[in-house]
C-alpha cells in the first residue's frame, strides 16, 4: 500500500493505543492459568493476533467480546506436539518457545521469512547446553525436548524477550529455578513489565539481588481480570510529531508506568538542544523515531544501538537510507548513529517503509512537514493498525492507494 501525504497541521485528541508488552504477557498468562481471564483494551495488531493463535495453539479458548478477551486457560496441561504460528511476531516467538518446551515435547514455530533470519541464537546456546535441539527445516523451527529445573544464564545485553520467556516457562516446572542476567543489562523494564504482570497472576518472582531472579516452581497461574494500560512506544510517534508542529493531546497512558519508552518525552527534550547524546540500550524501539526527530531539529549522537540490526528491519540501515532522501546524511557505526543537524527538505523521491512498523510511524512524523510519498505503510498493522484513520480524524492530508 501507497500513502500519499501533504503538508498537513495536526490538532486534536487521540487515545494511545493499548501496550501490545502488556498485552502480550496478560494473554500468555491467562493461557497459563486455570480458570477465565478477562482482558480488557484490546487491539487487533498482527502482532497481537499471532499470540492470540499461539495460546489457542496450548489448548485455551478464546471469545470475544468488543474490545475484551475472555480467556479460558488451559492450565499446565501437557502435551507432545504443538504447533505455533508466529506471523512477524520476534515476541511471540521468543516468548513462546520455552512455554513449549515446559509443556511439549515436540514443537514447530513457524512465521515470515524475516522473522526466521532474526533468529534465536541465544535459546540454541542456552537452552542447547540443557538438552534441548533445535532444528531448522522448510522455513520452520523445531523444537525436541522438555525444559527442565535448573540455573539459567542469560546475557543481558540481548533482547530482553528471551528473559521474558523464561520467566513465564519456569514457574510450570516441578522444581525451582534460578536465571541470572549477566552484566551490561539493557532493556531492563521490559523485564519489569513481565514481573508486573506475572505478580497479577499469582506468580511472585524473587530478586534477592540485581539481575538474579528465583522462580519457584510447581507455581499456579491465577485467572486476570485486567486491562491493559497505553502504548507509550506508540505514542512516542505523537509526542515527536508535536515537537514537529503538531498539537495533540494523547490520553489513556500512564505516567508512572515501568514502560521503559516512557523516556521518550524527556528525550525529545534534550534533542530539542545542540549536541544531545543518547543512549538508546534500554529504550531501543524508540531509535527511528529519535532519528527522525533529530534529523528535523538539531542532530544527535545515539549509542547503544547494534541491537537495531536484528528487528523488523536493520533498523540503523533502513533510517540512513530514507533520511538521505530528506537531504540528511546519517553515520552508522558498530553500536552508534549520528544524525547531523541541518534540517530536512523535500523528499526528492519516494519512502520505503522496509516492511517495519516503526519505521512508517518515524518516517510519517517527517512527512508531515514536507509532504511526500511512502510504500508499504500496511506494516502498520503489525502494532497501530489504526494509524493513518487516527491522523487523518486530526488533519493529515493523507490519500492511501492499495497499489
Amino acid at each position: 500500500m501507497i500513502a500519499k501525504i501533504k503538508k498537513s497541521n495536526l490538532k486534536g485528541e487521540l487515545k494511545a493505543v493499548p501496550s501490545k508488552s502488556f498485552l502480550h504477557r496478560m494473554l500468555i498468562c491467562a493461557a497459563l492459568s486455570e480458570g477465565v481471564s478477562r482482558i480488557g483494551n484490546i487491539i487487533k495488531s498482527e502482532d497481537i493476533l499471532a499470540s492470540i493463535d499461539c495460546i489457542r495453539s496450548l489448548g485455551a479458548d478464546v471469545a470475544e467480546e468488543g474490545d475484551i478477551l475472555m480467556i479460558r486457560g488451559a492450565g499446565r496441561r501437557m502435551t507432545e506436539n504443538g504447533s505455533f504460528p508466529c506471523r512477524e511476531s520476534g515476541s511471540t516467538l521468543r516468548f513462546f518457545i520455552p512455554v513449549a518446551a515446559a509443556m511439549c515435547e515436540k514443537s514447530i514455530f513457524t512465521g515470515s521469512e524475516r522473522l526466521m533470519e532474526r533468529g534465536i541464537g541465544i535459546y540454541e546456546e542456552v537452552l542447547g547446553a540443557k538438552g534441548l535441539k533445535f532444528f531448522k527445516e522448510n522455513g520452520a523451527l523445531k523444537v525436541e525436548g522438555r525444559l527442565h529445573s535448573e540455573i539459567y544464564e542469560i546475557p543481558g545485553n540481548i533482547s530482553s524477550q528471551y528473559i521474558t520467556g523464561l520467566l513465564f516457562a519456569l514457574p510450570l516446572l516441578s522444581g525451582d529455578s534460578e536465571i541470572r542476567v549477566l552484566p551490561p543489562v539493557e532493556s531492563r523494564p521490559y523485564i519489569d513489565i513481565t514481573v508486573s504482570v506475572l505478580k497479577l497472576a499469582g506468580i511472585e518472582i524473587e530478586e534477592p539481588e540485581k539481575n538474579r531472579f528465583l522462580i519457584k516452581g510447581d507455581s499456579h497461574f491465577k485467572p486476570l481480570n485486567e486491562e491493559a494500560e497505553g502504548d507509550w512506544s506508540n505514542a512516542a510517534f505523537l509526542y515527536a510529531m508535536n515537537g514537529l508542529g503538531a498539537e495533540i493531546e494523547v490520553s489513556g497512558l500512564n505516567g508512572s508506568s515501568v514502560q521503559g519508552d516512557r523516556v521518550c518525552l524527556e528525550t525529545f527534550k534534550k534533542l530539542d538542544k545542540k549536541d544531545a547524546v543518547i543512549d538508546i540500550s534500554g529504550c531501543i524501539d524508540l531509535g527511528p523515531v529519535l532519528f527522525a526527530y533529530a534529523s528535523a531539529k538539531n542532530g544527535g549522537r545515539f549509542t547503544g544501538t547494534e541491537r537495531l540490526r536484528i528487528k523488523e528491519s536493520d533498523r540503523a540501515a533502513a533510517m540512513a537510507e530514507e533520511l538521505l532522501k530528506f537531504g540528511v546524511k546519517a553515520e552508522i557505526k558498530e553500536n552508534e548513529v549520528v544524525i547531523p543537524a541541518g534540517g530536512i527538505s523535500v523528499p526528492g523521491e519516494p519512502l520505503n517503509s522496509h516492511n517495519d512498523h516503526r519505521i512508517v510511524m518515524a518516517l510519517t512524523a517527517l512527512l508531515m512537514m514536507t509532504g511526500g510519498e511512502m510504500s508499504g505503510i500496511e506494516a502498520v498493522r503489525k502494532s497501530y493498525p489504526g494509524f493513518f484513520e487516527d491522523l487523518r480524524r486530526i488533519g493529515l492530508d493523507v490519500e492511501i492507494n492499495e497499489g
